[in-house]
């Protein structure tokens, strides 16, 4: 199913070098709000910056691509050290593939880490990479994202009752 989570993680530092490598993933694309840091926040969590840390010796590649424009990403983008792609328009691919050519490796060495299966669980499905989803850091204030949290349910469900775990 397109929605339903492949792999479900409490937080982007619970995704570890070694569940990458057993699965032959050397390069992740980053969303930004509720992933990395709490929704339109510019603060970067200890917790976040010891987990990119740890990527990065471990030689994971790391790229931010977020559907936010290049005033919200770049600053962001530039505090970490990343390279970015802003305004990638997911769930459609085209974000995706513009990340994959600016990180140079194959798809199949690729993945997805984002907080919402409409946007970053969706975008990994159309582009054939595993989304690698994670809890929202923090309480999403929006209402349109707060209707799509609804909308999500069905589909956590699904995942916990084929047998998925929180990671």
């Amino acid at each position: 199913m397109l929605f339903t989570p492949e792999y479900l993680f409490s937080s982007v530092a619970a995704i570890t070098p070694a569940f990458l490598a057993q699965r032959g993933i050397a390069a992740l694309v980053l969303d930004v709000d509720n992933t990395l840091t709490a929704h339109g926040s510019q603060e970067l969590p200890a917790e976040v910056a010891g987990w990119l840390e740890a990527m990065r010796a471990a030689g994971v590649g790391l790229m931010i691509a977020s559907n936010n424009s290049e005033e919200r990403v770049a600053p962001f983008a530039a505090r970490l050290g990343l390279d970015f792609v802003a305004g990638s328009a997911k769930p459609l691919p085209g974000g995706l593939a513009r990340a994959q050519k600016k990180f140079g490796v194959e798809k199949a060495r690729m993945a997805i880490v984002g907080d919402q299966l409409f946007t970053d669980r969706l975008a990994g499905a159309l582009y054939g990479i595993p989304a690698l989803v994670v809890t929202p850091r923090a309480p999403d204030t929006h209402r349109g994202i707060l209707f799509k949290r609804r909308l999500e349910q069905p589909f956590l469900r699904r995942y916990y009752k084929k047998g998925g775990k929180l990671l």
